[in-house]
């Protein structure tokens, strides 16, 4: 058997190449790093380094080679002749891979090979639907009617956290990934043509909805969370800000209510997901990832966007009765931060308001504009953790007099 894991990144190979590989497949990386390119041609193994506070765990992934992405034919004869495929080049690097995947399906039409399933491993809302018109713009109304029929484009919530790689992380070999241990990955099921692979720690599943807005809600909306807190009080590390116990309950809090939201909207049984968050509290503790408050809080602009973690968890949180008022601190701070990076703003409600209207959309007068304004002004006051939590508690408490 074959795959194709375009992108040998870190997700590439810390990750997706990897579970092809423990899962008997032939794994063919297409990259354009040409050291990358290189290495795992000659070598055709890696290391993939499973790191936790505990200390570490080499793990040797075997069966593999590349080709160049500049190559168009080494690079579309791999794709036409493989038994699975998937992407990790980042989402603003979709539309180049593009002309090989399409010259590539239509060698692979000339042969009559089963359906293509794609693996897409990008952090992008929607991205079967954008890549799908990536591709199809490309090809004529009848290869359009085949592609429909013989290519799956598959949703993929990427959970495992893979930091930026050193020169340490490295340790002699350029191809080695630090990685954590968490390594499953949830599939749209519904979105398989033909039969689903076997492919290790793979979790097919449908409504699929559920799990992208569960990464993007819980997981990617607490990091940033820590990620902006840590901000606030200097730190540098992820690690460092969710041992601090005022940082620790307000990204728990958050986290809870936004676990709260998803198991309301789509019906699914809540003890599982506060698990979930139970194990994304210990994971980022891993000081040996070494991941800065600065990356995970980096790209204000998407991540403070109408539909991404931030806002769109919150507004979830409001449709389901919740008062997201952890979440609004998150905001705020992320607010702050981003004003502070900007040389044509300064620190103030009205820049505040400005941020929350052109980048998330929100109106001055909408209830969650109104919640995050209370909390930044906190932040602006130079308030401490303590108050901020300490007055986000009594928000919070005065939203469930009606509970019973």
């Amino acid at each position: 058997m074959k795959a194709v894991m375009y992108g040998g990144g870190n997700i590439g190979r810390g990750f997706i190449g990897a579970l092809f590989s423990q899962s008997a497949y032939e794994v063919t990386f297409i990259d354009v790093d040409e050291q990358v390119v290189a290495a795992l041609s000659k070598e055709q193994r890696y290391p993939v380094r499973f790191v936790s506070n505990e200390g570490y765990e080499d793990v040797w992934i075997e069966g593999v080679t590349a080709v160049h992405g500049n190559d168009s034919e080494a690079a579309s004869h791999a794709i036409a002749h493989c038994d699975i495929m998937a992407t990790a080049v980042g989402s603003r690097a979709l539309k180049y891979i593009v002309p090989n995947i399409v010259r590539g399906l239509r060698l692979r039409w000339t042969m009559a090979k089963a359906p293509l399933n794609i693996i897409i491993c990008e952090n992008l809302l929607n991205a079967d639907k954008i890549l799908g018109k990536l591709i199809k713009d490309e090809l004529t109304a009848e290869e359009q009617v085949i592609f429909d029929k013989s290519v799956g484009l598959i949703e993929a919530s990427i959970g495992r956290m893979v930091p930026v790689q050193t020169v340490e992380m490295q340790d002699g070999n350029p191809l080695r990934v630090c990685v954590e241990k968490y390594g499953f990955l949830p599939t749209d099921k519904a979105a398989f043509k033909g039969s689903i692979p076997h492919i290790k720690n793979m979790v097919p599943f449908e409504p699929f909805d559920f799990y992208i807005k569960r990464k993007l809600y819980v997981h990617n909306m607490g990091h940033a969370t820590c990620a902006y807190l840590g901000d606030y009080l200097g730190l540098d590390y992820i690690y460092e800000a969710i041992n601090l116990a005022d940082i620790r309950i307000i990204v728990q809090n958050a986290m809870q209510d936004s676990a709260m939201a998803l198991s309301e909207k789509y019906d699914m049984r809540l003890n599982p997901v506060l698990l979930h968050v139970e194990d994304l509290l210990s994971r980022f503790n891993n000081a040996a990832l070494g991941d800065t408050c600065k990356r995970v809080g980096g790209d204000l602009e998407r991540k403070l966007s109408a539909d991404d973690r931030m806002i769109g968890s919150a507004r979830l949180s409001l449709e389901q009765g919740i008062m997201p008022v952890y979440i609004a601190v998150g905001i705020a701070a992320g607010v702050r931060r981003m004003i502070e990076e900007r040389s044509d703003l300064k620190q103030s409600a009205e820049a505040a308001v400005q941020i929350l209207h052109q980048v998330s959309e929100l109106d001055q007068d909408d209830q969650l504009t109104r919640l995050v304004i209370e909390m930044y002004r906190l932040f602006i006051e130079g308030k401490t953790l303590a108050e901020i939590r300490s007055k986000a508690d009594q928000i919070k408490a005065e939203s469930l007099h009606g509970i019973i």
